[in-house]
C-alpha cells in the first residue's frame, strides 16, 4: 500500500535548497560507493584477501602435479686419473667434470591430500563471499555517511530560516520601538534571539565542513567539499508502506547473506579436514625418474644414464598424532557449525529488528511533518499578531525557535527513516539499492 503523502514529505526535504548550477559537480550515491571500493584501503585489502585464497588453492592442487628439478655441477680438479682396459684409455677423472641431472617425482596416490585440496577450495570460496560482504558493509557505510551530511546540509537550511525570521522579527522590533510602540525589552529579546540565529548558523556550518571531511576520507577523495551532493532515489522507496511478510524475509536474508554464506564454506572446509587425519592410515605411493648426463664415462662407456621407479610409504604408527589431530579437526568442525547457527539466529534478529524500526520511523516521521506544520502556521499567525501589536517580541521569538525546533526534528525523522530503511537492505543481505551484491 503506497501512501502519496510520504512521497511528499521527502521530496519537499530535499527541494529546500536552491537549484544548483548545472556546471557544478554532482556528486551521486551511486559514484560515492564506486570511488569507495576503488580507493578504499578495506576493499583493496577484501581483494587481496581473496587472491591470497587462490593462491593456496594453487599450492594445494600443486601436490596432485609431478615436480621435475633439473640439477648441474662443474667441478675442477688438480689431476687427472686415467686406467687402461683391455688396451683402452679411460679417463676415470677429468681435470674438468660436467654432470647434470633431471629428476621427476610424481605422487600416484595419497589420500590425505584430497581433503586439504577441497578444503583450499571451500575456504577461498569463503574468502570470496567474505571479501563481497566487506564491499557491501563499505557501501552501507558510505551510504550512511551520504545521508548524513545530507541531512546536515538540511540542518543549515534550518538554521538560515530561524536567522531569516529573527532578523525580521529584529527589524520589526527596532522599528516598533522608533515609533514608540513597544519598550525596549522587545527589542533586546528580538536581539537576543537574532544573535542566537547567527551564532546556529556558524555552528552548522562548522557540521557541514566535519561531515564532509568523514565522507571525503571514506572516499579518499579530498576534494569533496567542490561536489554537490545528490539526493538518492531510493528514498522514494524509503517512503513506501508495503506488507512484506516477515517469515520469508527472514528465510530469503538467511539464504542470501553473504557473511553467513562465508561461514557456510568455512564449516566445509573445516569439514574437509577432519577426514584428512583418517586418510593418513592408508600408504602412498609415489613414481620416481632421472636422467643423468656426465663427461665421465668411466668404466661403463656411457655419458647418458637414467632411472625410473615405485615408491610406495606407509606410516604404520605415528604415536598416536593422527588420533589427536582427527580429534582437534573434528572440534574446529563442531565449531564452525556453532558459527553458522548463531549467525543465522542473528540474521533472524536484525530482519525483525530492522523492520520495528522502519516502521517506528515512518509513524515518527509522520509526526514529525505535523508538529513542523503546526509549527510554521503558529509562527506565521505570531508575526502577524505582532505587527498588529497583539503579541509580545517573546511570542514572536519562541513561535521561531519552536519552528527552528520542528523543522530540526523533521529534518532528523527523515534522515532517521533513511537510515532505518538502510538498515534492512543490509540486514536482507541486498545493496545499498536493493539489488543483490555479487561476487
Amino acid at each position: 500500500m503506497k501512501a502519496p503523502g510520504m512521497y511528499f514529505i521527502l521530496l519537499s526535504l530535499f527541494l529546500l535548497p536552491p537549484l544548483v548550477n548545472d556546471q557544478q559537480d554532482i556528486l551521486t550515491l551511486e559514484s560515492a560507493i564506486e570511488m569507495a571500493l576503488q580507493n578504499n584501503e578495506r576493499s583493496l585489502a577484501a581483494e587481496g584477501l581473496v587472491n591470497a585464497a587462490q593462491a593456496r588453492v594453487t599450492r594445494a592442487r600443486a601436490y596432485f602435479m609431478p615436480s621435475i628439478t633439473a640439477t648441474g655441477v662443474y667441478t675442477r680438479r688438480p689431476f687427472e686419473v686415467r686406467r687402461t682396459f683391455e688396451n683402452t684409455e679411460i679417463v676415470v677423472q677429468s681435470y674438468n667434470a660436467l654432470s647434470g641431472v633431471v629428476a621427476l617425482n610424481l605422487i600416484l596416490f595419497d589420500s590425505h591430500s584430497i581433503p586439504t585440496f577441497r578444503g583450499a577450495v571451500a575456504s577461498r570460496t569463503a574468502e570470496q563471499y567474505a571479501s563481497a560482504e566487506t564491499k557491501r558493509r563499505l557501501a552501507f557505510e558510505v551510504g550512511n555517511a551520504y545521508l548524513l551530511t545530507l541531512g546536515v546540509e538540511r540542518l543549515l537550511e534550518a538554521s538560515r530560516h530561524r536567522y531569516d525570521y529573527a532578523k525580521q522579527a529584529f527589524d520589526a522590533a527596532k522599528a516598533r520601538y522608533s515609533a514608540g510602540l513597544v519598550g525596549v525589552n522587545d527589542v533586546t529579546r528580538a536581539e537576543l534571539e537574532y544573535a542566537t540565529a547567527e551564532m546556529g548558523i556558524t555552528q552548522a556550518q562548522g557540521q557541514v565542513e566535519t561531515t564532509y571531511l568523514q565522507l571525503g576520507n571514506l572516499l579518499d577523495e579530498p576534494n569533496i567539499t567542490e561536489k554537490k551532493l545528490e539526493i538518492p532515489g531510493f528514498l522514494l522507496q524509503a517512503a513506501e508502506e508495503r506488507t512484506l511478510e516477515l517469515e520469508q524475509l527472514v528465510g530469503e536474508a538467511q539464504n542470501r547473506r553473504l557473511d553467513l554464506n562465508s561461514l557456510r564454506y568455512q564449516a566445509q572446509a573445516r569439514h574437509a579436514l577432519v577426514l584428512e587425519p583418517t586418510l593418513k592410515w592408508f600408504p602412498s605411493l609415489s613414481l620416481t625418474g632421472a636422467y643423468r648426463y656426465t663427461n665421465e664415462a668411466g668404466l661403463t662407456g656411457r655419458n647418458t644414464n637414467w632411472n625410473a621407479g615405485l615408491t610406495m610409504t606407509w606410516a604404520l604408527f605415528d604415536g598416536f598424532s593422527r588420533n589427536g589431530e582427527y580429534g582437534e579437526q573434528k572440534s574446529l568442525a563442531y565449531l564452525a557449525d556453532l558459527d553458522v547457527r548463531a549467525a543465522m539466529r542473528q540474521v533472524d534478529l536484525e530482519v525483525r529488528d530492522a523492520l520495528v524500526s522502519l516502521t517506528n520511523q515512518r509513524a515518527s516521521l509522520k509526526q514529525a511533518n505535523i508538529a513542523n506544520e503546526v509549527a510554521k502556521r503558529n509562527a506565521k499567525e505570531i508575526a502577524e499578531l505582532y505587527r498588529q501589536g497583539l503579541a509580545t517580541a517573546l511570542q514572536v521569538a519562541d513561535a521561531n525557535v519552536n519552528l527552528f525546533e520542528a523543522e530540526v526534528t523533521l529534518v532528523r525523522e527523515r534522515y532517521g527513516l533513511a537510515i532505518a530503511y538502510l538498515n534492512l537492505e543490509a540486514a536482507l543481505g541486498l545493496d545499498p539499492f536493493g539489488k543483490e551484491p555479487l561476487l
